[in-house]
């Protein structure tokens, strides 16, 4: 009987994964020096940490598009979450491409988001514009280095260089194949998902989706009577056929491109790891009607205005008198400047916590009949 160790775990590793693939064993630099562990790679160890942080376990109670509290069905950051974390092993297994690191990256790649969807950061983008802005991925960054608190000797995760780099996918920062692949997935992902939450709402129906070229080619294959059913498999039928284009249109840029290790495909000078043009095109289709026919549907237009209007409105009382601030926020108000400490401070709340947050400064009865 045999116990893979880290070390023979790296060498297997250095055996099946492909040239271009991030090697775990080429990955260990830390802000801070750690001990390697001796059974765990360093992206087991990061993955992880990152299951096991307070902004991971939020995600259950942050919303996609509907707010939390209008259902128990619908889609929260933490489902999305583990529907991107699926494609993208798929694709990365495939490829053959480090299936831990992309894990691990598609597992964090949402934990900077704040509540209410991206209604709650167009808000405290907006709120920040003056005093260092805000962007998902970037508070993403700012979450693992700086405010979770696991650690006495530093703050933050202390995870490895690659998966820090990675929460910065959609910045200017080189990625590399595993973060390309977690950024492919989450777009065949919500769009995927935001359907069959639409549909499931009554916002959306089949005869208008059908104006769009992704559903009505997978609708075309399925032969079932029953709504629900003719529905759950249109809907896999689009990712299956989101992830072979994915899949096949990669490998050709791979093999064009033929990288000799991670650091080659990360500096190449263009995404390796992306749809075909025809598909990308009938993706950017999909989205564009979702935005017009479910991201802007009026109920949920007036949930989105309301949300925004909580958001600002707390954020404007929290900084005009920070002493409303708990403790360690005032804390990191003084060492961080008010804005930044009130940006963290809502950015990490729950819909729910929002909320009550909202009713706790802004209605007579907010400190008695809810919970603390």
């Amino acid at each position: 009987m045999t116990m893979h160790t880290r070390q023979s775990l790296e060498e297997r590793e250095s055996r099946e994964l492909a040239a271009y693939g991030q090697r775990a064993g080429e990955a260990r630099v830390r802000v801070h020096a750690e001990d390697e562990h001796p059974y765990r790679t360093a992206f087991h160890r990061d993955r992880d940490r990152i299951i096991h942080c307070s902004a991971f376990r939020r995600l259950e109670y942050k919303t996609q598009v509907f707010v939390n509290h209008f259902g128990d069905y619908y889609r929260t950051r933490l489902t999305h979450t583990m529907e991107v974390t699926q494609i993208a092993r798929t694709v990365a297994r495939a490829l053959g491409l480090n299936e831990d690191l992309t894990e691990t990256v598609a597992l964090a790649h949402d934990l900077g988001h704040g509540p209410f969807g991206h209604t709650g950061e167009d808000a405290l983008a907006e709120a920040m514009q003056d005093h260092g802005g805000f962007e998902h991925n970037s508070q993403a960054l700012r979450i693992v280095d700086v405010l979770e608190c696991k650690y006495p000797d530093f703050a933050g995760l202390n995870l490895t260089d690659p998966v820090r780099r990675s929460l910065l996918k959609h910045g200017k920062e080189r990625v590399g194949l595993e973060a390309q692949t977690v950024d492919a997935s989450d777009r065949i992902a919500y769009n995927s998902h935001d359907i069959d939450d639409g549909l499931k709402s009554g916002i959306l129906d089949e005869a208008a989706l059908s104006e769009t070229a992704l559903w009505r080619e997978a609708a075309a294959k399925i032969d079932v009577r029953s709504d629900e059913t003719r529905r759950f498999h249109t809907v896999r039928c689009m990712i299956n056929a989101a992830v072979t284009d994915l899949l096949e249109s990669s490998l050709e840029r791979l093999r064009d491109v033929a990288p000799g290790n991670a650091e080659e495909a990360r500096s190449c000078g263009r995404r390796l790891i992306a749809p075909s043009d025809e598909m990308a095109r009938k993706q950017k289709e999909l989205s564009q009607f979702l935005y017009e026919n479910f991201y802007n549907e009026y109920r949920v237009r007036r949930m989105r205005v309301k949300a925004q209007g909580y958001l600002k409105r707390m954020f404007r009382a929290l900084v005009d008198d920070p002493g409303l601030l708990a403790p360690v926020d005032r804390a990191r108000a003084e060492r961080d400047g008010t804005e930044r400490a009130v940006c963290d401070t809502i950015a990490g709340m729950t819909d729910r916590e929002a909320l009550i947050e909202y009713r706790r400064l802004f209605e007579p009865e907010g400190d008695f009949p809810l919970p603390a």
